[in-house]
């Protein structure tokens, strides 16, 4: 769908004007309603702005008995032709301050609604340069520009609902609290007894300002009697789906929940400086943490938290199983459930550059295959 041009008059009519617009929860996407008083179309866009999705709206003048490509060609959304509206003859102008908006929970879609229905979906599967647009109310046939919201009204209403409450949830009093004590009294019979405790990491990247990535915070396992090994966890990131696992996994619950973890024997404030710039990348940049998945170093290789005086790591290896590297037998950390989703920890090996480059070109498990030959431990010294 062809952007409309902010500002400038289109040959056929106005300006176009903003309806509505609003960040998503994280901050990583943009929802901009517009209306050029004949078309309404909005756009999902990313952090640069781009257009990452898109679907029309409504028409608000008499619909073409054809695609409307005068306006398409002059760089304007067309109006959709009468074989594809619920309203023929076009409909009233939105009035933006009637419009719900619901981020879903992972932050890579949205639905309006309006008067209680959904007038549009935009889903995180939504991709303008491969010509799937979103999902509107008042389209009834497929075009490059929407799909009849009815197609999918089966999935998105209770993944409305589902979002809905996930945001409710997350504005009342005491559920951080709540959902923090559940992360906190699982570890405990997992790993016994915490040390040191850091509150919100995200804040750490964002100097001391709140961050619009989820809240979370690092708990420490000190060593014991059964382990001479620190273990450090995430608590927070569970508490919301990751992004865009739809696009890759058919049933995305078991995968959807994760927390992050480490096992070192290095300081431990040093070592859980790697989790303020991991706990969010999800969110920040709108993907999801697979296991086998390798992450590098956003800054200089000399200043990556585990154990670089020389340099040396400039990623991480994100394993499920890290048994599969040599080293004490791993604790188990599954059991816990978040709204009916599995959590899974995933431990965090460092790499090197060459490491990471070989793990992109030839694949996870042969990288796996060859730190297991050389005889790399999954806890960090």
């Amino acid at each position: 769908m062809s952007v409309l041009r902010r500002g400038t008059a289109s040959p056929r009519g106005p300006a176009a004007t903003i309806v509505h617009a609003e960040a998503s929860p994280y901050g990583s996407r943009r929802l901009v309603v517009e209306s050029d008083g004949a078309v309404t179309v909005a756009y999902l866009r990313d952090a640069r702005d781009s257009v990452i999705g898109a679907v029309w709206v409504a028409n608000h003048r008499t619909a073409p008995a054809s695609l409307d490509r005068p306006r398409l060609e002059a760089g304007s959304a067309p109006l959709l032709p009468e074989s594809h509206v619920a309203h023929p003859q076009g409909r009233e102008a939105l009035d933006g301050s009637t419009l719900e908006v619901v981020w879903f929970e992972e932050g890579d879609g949205v639905a309006v609604l309006e008067a209680g229905d959904p007038l549009f979906v935009i889903p995180g599967w939504s991709d303008m340069a491969r010509g799937i647009p979103g999902y509107a109310r008042d389209a009834t046939a497929q075009s490059p520009f929407a799909f009849p919201i009815d197609e999918e009204i089966a999935e998105f209403g209770p993944r409305i609902e589902r979002a809905r409450e996930h945001w409710k949830m997350c504005r009342a009093d005491g559920s951080w609290a709540q959902f923090q004590q559940s992360v906190l009294g699982h570890l405990l019979q997992r790993l016994g007894p915490g040390g040191h405790y850091w509150h919100d990491v995200g804040r750490q990247l964002s100097g001391g300002r709140t961050s619009p990535s989820p809240t979370v915070g690092v708990t420490e396992r000190p060593a014991r009697g059964d382990r001479d090994f620190t273990i450090l966890s995430s608590v927070g990131m569970s508490r919301q789906r990751m992004p865009t696992v739809e696009l890759y996994e058919d049933d995305v619950a078991p995968y959807a929940r994760i927390e992050l973890a480490v096992a070192s024997t290095l300081q431990s404030q040093r070592a859980g400086s790697i989790f303020p710039w991991l706990a969010q990348y999800p969110w920040r940049s709108v993907t999801w943490f697979a296991p086998g998945d390798v992450v590098k170093w956003y800054h200089e290789a000399r200043t990556f938290p585990l154990g670089n005086d020389e340099g040396e790591w400039e990623g991480v290896l994100l394993l499920e199983d890290p048994g599969r590297l040599n080293g004490p037998a791993v604790p188990a950390l599954t059991g816990l459930s978040v709204d009916g989703d599995p959590v899974r920890w995933l431990w965090l090996v460092p790499i090197t550059g060459e490491e990471h480059r070989y793990a992109k070109s030839e694949g996870s498990d042969a990288l796996i295959r060859r730190l297991a030959q050389q005889g790399r431990s999954w806890i960090v010294s």
